[in-house]
């Protein structure tokens, strides 16, 4: 159990809410592809995300482009990302995304905690994703790329919460080292997730250990024990 309990529980989407492995994760390999003609192993995606400084999916798709030594624009590189993963209107990968809570847990949880997002997603795909899937829990505030001038690990984000939630304590779940990191230099706590799919579980969860996570799930269903 995480003691003390908080008052808001503040979720990163991907990893977390979604299941990304075949929109965001398959976007960056498909990009990596389109320039270098090589497609990239999940595993390889997982490795540079894990270096850090990597939470932002043109980032990493970039770096793994310039590593291959192929040297488009960073803006060649994000319009292709984008054509990819949103298409025209919503109907590229993202259609392939899974929403990873079960029914009611969300719910249960806005009984007794504050819900809002931390995401390095745009605000419009965040949107999209959330009246896709749950259009009926409130999450306020919702915080994305927009919303902040410097991106995770920079805590911007989760200290905007803090500032709109009046001080209560918050608890961030994120699925990346960069979220850890963010959770951090906020002194917020954080609850890491290992999705048991993950390519290279021993390694994310040696880096929440050495980032203190309160917490390391499989999960976010396991979230609610953990609060219990």
């Amino acid at each position: 159990m995480i003691h003390p309990l908080p008052q808001v529980l503040v979720f990163d989407m991907d990893g977390v809410l979604v299941d990304v492995s075949q929109s965001y994760r398959e976007s960056i390999r498909r990009t990596v592809e389109h320039f270098t003609g090589v497609l990239v192993s999940h595993a390889e995606v997982q490795a540079c995300k894990n270096r850090g400084g990597m939470n932002n999916d043109w980032d990493a798709s970039y770096q793994l482009i310039l590593e291959r030594g192929m040297r488009p624009s960073y803006e060649e590189v994000v319009a292709c990302f984008q054509r990819i993963f949103w298409g025209d209107n919503g109907d590229g990968l993202i259609r392939e995304e899974r929403w990873l809570p079960r029914p009611g847990l969300l719910e249960r949880l806005a009984e007794r905690f504050r819900l809002a997002i931390f995401t390095g997603r745009l605000r419009q795909e965040a949107e999209h994703t959330l009246r896709r899937f749950a259009a009926g829990v409130r999450f306020d505030p919702v915080v994305a790329h927009e919303d902040v001038t410097r991106s995770k690990p920079a805590p911007d984000g989760l200290l905007l919460i803090a500032e709109a939630v009046l001080g209560r304590r918050l608890l961030y779940v994120g699925d990346s080292v960069d979220d850890a990191r963010a959770a951090g230099a906020a002194g917020v706590p954080f609850v890491g997730i290992v999705a048991p799919h993950n390519p290279r579980p021993a390694e994310l969860r040696r880096l929440f250990e050495q980032e203190r996570a309160v917490a390391i799930l499989g999960d976010v269903n396991e979230l609610e024990e953990c609060l219990a």
